[in-house]
Formats: structure tokens, C-alpha cells, sequence
């Protein structure tokens, strides 16, 4: 048996409303009513408070301050320390939309230091660098060198929270981070320093000249010498640069062979 529009709405609970209007009758849209049985146990509506007006809010600033401000804080701190610091670090606005901060992985009395620029959205996750693609490209270059990460080889970043949507990190970003690195610099005591691409350059040597200009030279921080190549994220968007890259290696190599051969006994 089909029922009726009027039925249909009536087994629902709902039924249409006549309502008078000027004499005249009209028949309303149909609304909805609960049933008896529902209508029972649903108590009176509380009468509903006057809305009282609210100040708008306003944004305070974040204060950010600059490196120098960490500085002092910083150089006295230990591995432990260091790690909890850069965990809770709430110094610049990077802070802000990471999930972790990721200070570095690795053997921590290397030969080889490895600086890139920043945590990207698998660093970030993991918690540490260089887990993405670029890493498994920079796990390859070492092994083609016979070392690998943990074994006389540490591996860091510029800055230790992911910059929004993979973006370079700016000047002021660099700036506040870099007492993290120098005090990493200063617990590793690495015998070489390689740099991978211009932000890791611009962060530790403050130079902002081009990655070509300064690509097999040897530079210096605090007595480590420092060689500079291409970071691997940029060598798989530009795959003939890698032949450079490998060049860069070797020469880093040899650097470090200068400053080891001395140190052995004859």
C-alpha cells in the first residue's frame, strides 16, 4: 500500500499547520514537530541570554630576538643540554608549525661535519635530517667516499625547525639558529666541514657570494677547514651537477687527508 504525501509526513512526526491570516485561511509550509512521545521528555527551552559585546582581539606581536641574545646561554651547554634547548627552543617563529625540532644524527667524534639547510616535511616528522630522497642521494655520496652516517660522520642542518612549505630559510632565521650550530661545532670538533648548498654557506661562513665562486676552495671556521658543494635536494633537480658534486668530495677528502696525515704516527 502506497501512502499519501500527508500520510508520509504524519508517520514521520510531521504534520502541515493551518494558520489564519487576515479572516482568510492559508495553508502554511509544512514545519516540523516533534512527536508526543519525544515532545514529553524535551524540556522547556532556558530563555537565551542577551548577547554582550566583545573587544576585538589583537595580535601581540612575537618577540624575536636576534643570535647574540643565545649566545651566552648556549656556549656552556652540553650535549644533553643542548638537545633539550633546541627541543624547547621557542626563539623565532619557525617554532611555530613544526612538529619537532632536529638538531643532528651521527657519530659525535667525526671527522666528517655535513651541514644542510633545514628540515623538510620528512625531517620534520622523523626527526631527523636528511631522511627524504636527498637523503638517500647524500647516503649514496658517502658511501661512494667508504664512510656513512654514525660512523666518523655527523650530520646537521642550518636551522632545526622546518620552514613553512619547504622555503629557504631567511636571514633572521639563520641568525637566531646559528649559537646551535656553533655550540655543535664546538662538542664535535669535526676535522672537516662540508657545506651543502648556499644557506648552509651563508650560515656558517656568512658569505652570500655564488655557489660556483667558492666551490673547490678551502675555507676555514674556528681552525676546521670547511670545503662547499651542492645540497642534494638541488642535485636531483639538476642531475649533470652531481659529476661536480663527486669533484667537490674528492677534494674535501684530500683536505681532510692534509689535516689527518700529520696527526699520524711514523
Amino acid at each position: 500500500m502506497s501512502l499519501s504525501r500527508e500520510q508520509m509526513l504524519v508517520e514521520m512526526g510531521i504534520s502541515p499547520i493551518w494558520i489564519l491570516r487576515d479572516g482568510e485561511q492559508s495553508i502554511a509550509e509544512p514545519v516540523a514537530t516533534a512527536p508526543a512521545h519525544v515532545a514529553e521528555v524535551i524540556p522547556e527551552a532556558a530563555p537565551i541570554p542577551a548577547i554582550q559585546p566583545v573587544s576585538p582581539v589583537i595580535a601581540t606581536p612575537i618577540a624575536v630576538p636576534q643570535g647574540h641574545f643565545l649566545q651566552g646561554a648556549v656556549d656552556a651547554l652540553d650535549w644533553p643540554k643542548l638537545a633539550q634547548a633546541v627541543s624547547a627552543c621557542r626563539a623565532c617563529p619557525l617554532c611555530q608549525q613544526r612538529k619537532q625540532a632536529v638538531l643532528g644524527v651521527g657519530d659525535l667524534n667525526p671527522d666528517w661535519l655535513f651541514i644542510g639547510e633545514g628540515p623538510g616535511a620528512d625531517e620534520d616528522a622523523q626527526g631527523e635530517p636528511f631522511v627524504g630522497q636527498a637523503g638517500k642521494l647524500l647516503d649514496n655520496m658517502l658511501a661512494a667516499l667508504d664512510i656513512s652516517r654514525g660512523n666518523k660522520v655527523y650530520i646537521g642542518n642550518a636551522v632545526k625547525c622546518r620552514p613553512p612549505g619547504n622555503r629557504t630559510p631567511e636571514a633572521m632565521e639563520l641568525t637566531t639558529c646559528r649559537p646551535y650550530l656553533e655550540r655543535q661545532i664546538a662538542l664535535l670538533k669535526p676535522k672537516i666541514i662540508v657545506l651543502l648548498g648556499k644557506v648552509a654557506v651563508h650560515s656558517l661562513l656568512l658569505d652570500d657570494k655564488s655557489l660556483a665562486s667558492l666551490r673547490g676552495k678551502r675555507f676555514e671556521y674556528g681552525g676546521i677547514p670547511v670545503v662547499v658543494t651542492y645540497h642534494p635536494a638541488y642535485l636531483l633537480r639538476n642531475l649533470p651537477d652531481k659529476a661536480k658534486a663527486w669533484e667537490d668530495l674528492l677534494f674535501a677528502r684530500r683536505v681532510l687527508n692534509e689535516v689527518v696525515a700529520p696527526e699520524l704516527p711514523f
